[in-house]
């Protein structure tokens, strides 16, 4: 299930940023859960070439989703209610592209300083 989804993400990037493809410009961060230590995933990385940031077992304060993104999300979606989970993923996928990309590379660099 997990390889579909990065089926999907490098097919996506091939859409949306195929010059980061071409020059090899981007790269995934894992942060540790099971499903990112597979032998699955790892053998799908290395067949697709995908560059892959990995960093220290058992650190919360170091996930970007949990310091940067989430925050930001529930502050967006807060006192909203939603009846069904399509709604919840409609909402969500909105405000994250409402994001801009200086958001997110903000969000990566402050894993420096983390």
């Amino acid at each position: 299930m997990y390889n579909d989804i990065l089926c999907r993400l490098r097919d996506a990037v091939r859409r949306k940023r195929l010059e980061k493809l071409r020059t090899d410009s981007w790269f995934l961060l894992y942060e540790n859960a099971p499903a990112h230590r597979t032998g699955l995933v790892k053998d799908f990385s290395a067949k697709n070439t995908l560059t892959t940031l990995e960093y220290f077992p058992y650190s919360p304060d170091l996930a970007p989703v949990d310091f940067h993104l989430i925050p930001r999300l529930k502050s967006a979606l807060k006192g909203r209610r939603f009846c069904v989970t399509k709604d919840i993923i409609k909402n969500v996928t909105e405000e994250l592209k409402r994001r801009t990309q200086n958001v997110f590379q903000e969000c990566l660099q402050q894993l420096y300083s983390r």
